[in-house]
């Protein structure tokens, strides 16, 4: 397991919760394999490993709400204890190691939380999907060969909109950002608007000028509001990342939108793939791989100043993976 603190004591993304149906599925967070499954009493998360000859718990099948290794078909409740040996003769007490290590595990938002260190803080709010206003889309999973931090910064860099996903979310001839500021009230960390001039912003054809709030949520997640005051519209994304590894990650979103698109889901998802595809191969190519978080190695901008707000968050919180 990545040893950090601050993130091993945090609620990290571990899928979609569709991916959780009737099976049990393996999932790799923070580099423990995880076996997810659900049954009548929700969603749980054990470590994918059988104490008794190591077999991969995730393999398994879930019967009478209880996981069952797939090897020799010992029974582990919700609670991981395990409940059943049938290799023991009538009689016989279950010795009390016969245990699977669990982790504490939520499902909200349309995905499934894991906390490693077995804490339930409270999970942030996100309002678009608890609000009938706005319809919700779930993205991803999306994987980088990436550290996180490398991910999450490239979300909040307002600059490289009107160059890597040049003709989609921005022109060549609107290239500056104006100068704005980074609000934190009562630990809520977020940008003043920012003025982005895009092609087609709401799929009208008319190019025009509407506006970006950027906000740091937790370390692996983050959002931004697009709103249109022509329209009166929002749409919203909330990006959250999973550590696979020390250089492997996997990204989710939750799209939001308060007005209608006039696109599918799909079609939405798919414009979501293709720019995350634009993104992708520069932050794979970043050096250093690490995030710094001292501000002297790398030539910040003003337009950076988000970036900046994200990299002294980090390192106030004295978040390790992904940052030198």
């Amino acid at each position: 397991m990545i040893q950090d603190k601050v993130l091993l004591n945090d609620w990290i993304v571990a899928c979609r919760s569709e991916d959780v149906k009737d099976k049990p599925i393996q999932v790799v967070l923070m580099g423990e394999r995880l076996a997810v499954f659900r049954n009548n009493e929700g969603v749980h998360a054990f470590k994918d490993l059988c104490i008794h000859r190591g077999a991969a718990l995730s393999l398994g099948e879930v019967k009478n709400d209880c996981l069952v290794c797939p090897y020799h078909a010992w029974e582990y409740n919700h609670e991981g204890e395990c409940v059943k040996i049938p290799q023991l003769p009538e009689g016989r007490v279950i010795p009390k190691k016969a245990k699977a290590e669990s982790y504490s595990c939520i499902e909200k938002y349309g995905f499934i939380w894991v906390n490693l260190a077995n804490n339930k803080p409270d999970l942030f709010q996100y309002s678009e999907m608890e609000s009938k206003e706005f319809r919700n889309v779930i993205w991803g999973p999306q994987e980088v060969n990436a550290k996180p931090p490398r991910i999450i910064e490239n979300f909040l860099d307002v600059g490289h909109l009107a160059v890597v996903h040049l003709g989609f979310l921005g022109t060549e001839t609107h290239r500056v950002i104006e100068d704005y500021k980074i609000n934190n009230i009562n630990g809520r960390i977020y940008s003043d608007e920012i003025a982005i001039f895009q092609p087609d912003p709401d799929g009208s054809g008319k190019p025009k000028y509407v506006y970006y709030t950027y906000e740091i949520v937790r370390p692996l997640t983050v959002k931004f509001t697009k709103r249109d005051r022509e329209n009166d519209s929002e749409m919203t994304i909330l990006l959250t990342v999973r550590p696979v590894d020390e250089n492997t990650s996997v990204a989710y979103g939750i799209l939001s939108f308060n007005y209608d698109t006039g696109t599918t889901d799909e079609e939405i998802i798919q414009f979501q793939n293709e720019i995350f595809a634009q993104d992708k191969p520069i932050v794979e190519n970043q050096k250093p791989e690490e995030l710094p978080l001292d501000l002297q190695v790398e030539l910040s901008l003003v337009c950076d100043r988000m970036s900046i707000a994200y990299r002294q968050y980090l390192k106030e919180l004295e978040v390790k993976l992904g940052t030198a």
